[in-house]
């Protein structure tokens, strides 16, 4: 299997995609009211440094979601009937005039509902804070104390009615997840703290990224393989990493051209990585079936391609792919995947 991942220098406002090119939108953009990208926002719109320096919160945080919704805009166009769109976005809290919370999930909620997307069930990102203070403002006594901030949200939205498949389509059940993995990932609460096997390298501290962890999921849970992923905030190019990963095509929208140089980094031993994160999925995979033979359960069905019990008849066709080869390309990458053997 071979996938291509495309990184376009220049402004996803003018998303230069034809209609129903993209299978998935996953992305992460810069949170309104977050200081670390008031920067990028003026530059956008002067007006906004303006509503900043007025000390004016309220007009600042509608104007950054302007930007934003520049982009939001074209999602139904480029977006296949029945595709989701997974947007991870915080909340914000900050002091202008007074201290206030700004509703970043609930404001791009309104938006995107007003586009014609379906809002479906979203996820809570929770990321424990570092420190032990869980409070913000008056010490211990009332009534002027805060709770911190401790989540994100992932907001899922669907273009319209559910995508369809051909009956017993090869692909989508080559794509299931194991049983177990998605009464773990459909969970509306998800705590992921850390980063895994060198591929986030603190890049979050300094960017803002989201750890790999999160795009894999999401593309996982609602692509099939050789799907086109969208991300128009590419930024450090981590959904373009995870679906790498997943055996998905992507294209990633950037107008910073030093975080598209950084990304070669990111890839480099990308095969090795990648083939232990597919094998460590199937020991995860065996270590439940074992826990769960040990209670005495019968789970009825064996996978096609490996030795292995699993829960469902859905579960027959799953099939694990790594990335076997990565070659630079005009475009951006080309992949190159090769199926995961049987383990003994």
């Amino acid at each position: 299997m071979k996938t291509d991942h495309a990184v376009v220098t220049d402004d996803a406002r003018t998303l230069a995609l034809p209609a129903d090119s993209v299978d998935l939108v996953v992305t992460s953009p810069p949170y309104p009211m977050i200081e670390m990208w008031d920067d990028i926002f003026a530059a956008l719109d002067p007006a906004i440094g303006d509503a900043l320096d007025a000390d004016d919160g309220q007009r600042a945080f509608e104007a950054m979601h302007d930007v934003l919704d520049t982009v939001w805009a074209q999602l139904d166009r480029v977006l296949v009937d029945g595709g989701i769109a997974a947007i991870n976005v915080g909340d914000a809290t900050r002091t202008l005039d007074r201290f206030r919370q700004y509703p970043n999930a609930g404001e791009i909620t309104r938006r995107m509902v007003d586009y014609g997307f379906d809002p479906l069930p979203d996820i809570v990102w929770r990321k424990p804070a570092n420190s032990g203070a869980k409070f913000m403002g008056s010490g211990m006594v009332p009534p002027n104390a805060y709770p911190t901030l401790e989540h994100e949200s992932i907001l899922l939205f669907r273009n319209g009615p559910r995508r369809s498949f051909p009956p017993g389509d090869q692909t989508r059940y080559e794509s299931a997840y194991f049983w177990e993995e998605r009464n773990r990932w459909f969970s509306d609460l998800w705590e992921i703290t850390g980063t895994a096997q060198g591929l986030d390298a603190g890049l979050r501290e300094r960017s803002g990224a989201f750890p790999v962890e999160v795009p894999l999921r999401l593309i996982r849970m609602f692509s099939v393989y050789g799907d086109t992923v969208l991300d128009p905030f590419w930024g450090t190019g981590t959904t373009t990493l995870a679906a790498m990963l997943a055996g998905r095509e992507s294209v990633g929208y950037e107008r910073d051209a030093d975080l598209r140089a950084a990304f070669d980094d990111r890839i480099e031993g990308l095969p090795d990585r990648s083939r232990q994160r597919a094998t460590r999925r199937l020991e995860r995979h065996r270590e439940w079936v074992n826990e769960r033979q040990d209670s005495g359960e019968d789970l009825g069905y064996e996978n096609d391609h490996y030795d292995t019990p699993v829960r469902t008849k859905q579960e027959r066709q799953l099939r694990l792919y790594a990335v076997e080869s990565v070659a630079e390309t005009a475009e951006g990458y080309s992949v190159r995947h090769t199926p995961i053997e049987n383990l003994e």
